[in-house]
């Protein structure tokens, strides 16, 4: 697909006759015109549609390449996707080609600078692909709150896997802004050497605030790796409380069922034969919630002796 657009009166428009170029979803057709006809390189423009690429700036003569990292439209659902994707800026004979994957749609979204140059749409694109990054990080937060409280009372891997899959993201998200940052600080450079913008303090801004997203991001992998371990050990203890309450009950009912077996014999008939019926089986039934009961209070016992003895040894440790 193919947008046109044009810089008129400090705005972008829409304009066949347009100066800007907007490609995505491009086959091999549109790939080998973009070479032919504006000169772009092939490695680039592959790098452009690489979402694996590493971020870039190469400036040769009056031909400017700059590849930036973007995060895709959040999709939220039963599988909720936190992509990378790459974009690619290309400036060649007065002309600003922008290449990506799929629609980014920026072009929609709010204009908080005015546009007098090719430079400054680009600088617009990059401010708001880092609001996206902090936006999505702010989803990402919630999220993992949401999957915490889920672990603390789950005893299966979904959510810990949820969390690691969250983590996973993070880690690349870290990458793609390290990347653009150092894509920010030489484009802010080459603007400024070469005064091809009037924007400069409003790059300065973004190159600011990308530092703070950068900075959030590696806080929130490092808590994330952290907390893993722990909440592995969350999910390991809350089948271990299972299995020792389901452990209890087995002792509890173990002497009772061996009574019970006894009772529906006919040797406790004939042994109560001359005890009516309802005397006989309504005390036997008695004696065996009173046996319950103390085999409960037994077993009760011997846990909390074990939690003191276990408490001594960590103040002792502790001292």
């Amino acid at each position: 697909m193919l947008e046109k657009y044009q810089i008129i009166n400090n705005t972008i428009i829409k304009s066949e006759e347009g100066n800007i170029l907007y490609y995505y979803n491009i086959n091999e057709d549109t790939k080998n015109e973009i070479i032919n006809v504006y000169s772009v390189d092939t490695h680039n423009l592959t790098s452009a549609l690489d979402p694996d690429e590493v971020a870039r700036l190469e400036t040769e003569n009056d031909k400017i390449t700059l590849i930036w990292k973007i995060p895709n439209s959040f999709k939220l659902g039963d599988d909720s996707t936190f992509n990378i994707s790459s974009v690619g800026f290309f400036i060649t004979n007065n002309k600003l080609i922008i290449i990506s994957q799929e629609n980014i749609n920026y072009f929609n979204e709010k204009i908080s600078i005015q546009i007098k140059s090719l430079f400054d749409l680009i600088i617009l694109f990059l401010n708001n692909s880092i609001k996206h990054f902090i936006e999505h990080l702010k989803i990402i937060k919630v999220m993992y709150r949401d999957t915490q409280y889920k672990i603390n009372k789950s005893m299966e891997n979904e959510h810990l896997l949820q969390m690691f899959n969250l983590s996973e993201i993070l880690v690349f998200y870290l990458d793609a802004l390290n990347g653009n940052k150092t894509v920010l600080n030489k484009f802010y450079g080459y603007l400024k050497i070469n005064k091809l913008s009037t924007n400069l303090n409003f790059l300065n801004d973004i190159i600011i605030e990308h530092e703070q997203a950068g900075k959030q991001t590696e806080i929130y992998s490092q808590i994330f790796a952290g907390l893993m371990d722990a909440r592995g050990s969350i999910v390991n203890n809350n089948m271990n409380l299972l299995i020792k309450k389901l452990t209890i009950i087995n002792i509890i009912f173990l002497p009772l069922n061996l009574i019970a077996s006894i009772g529906g014999m006919s040797e406790f008939t004939l042994m109560t034969r001359r005890i009516p019926w309802q005397i006989s089986y309504g005390i036997f039934i008695l004696s065996m919630f009173i046996l319950g009961w103390l085999i409960f209070l037994l077993l009760s016992k011997i846990g909390n002796k074990k939690k003191r003895r276990r408490s001594l040894l960590r103040l002792r440790q502790k001292l």
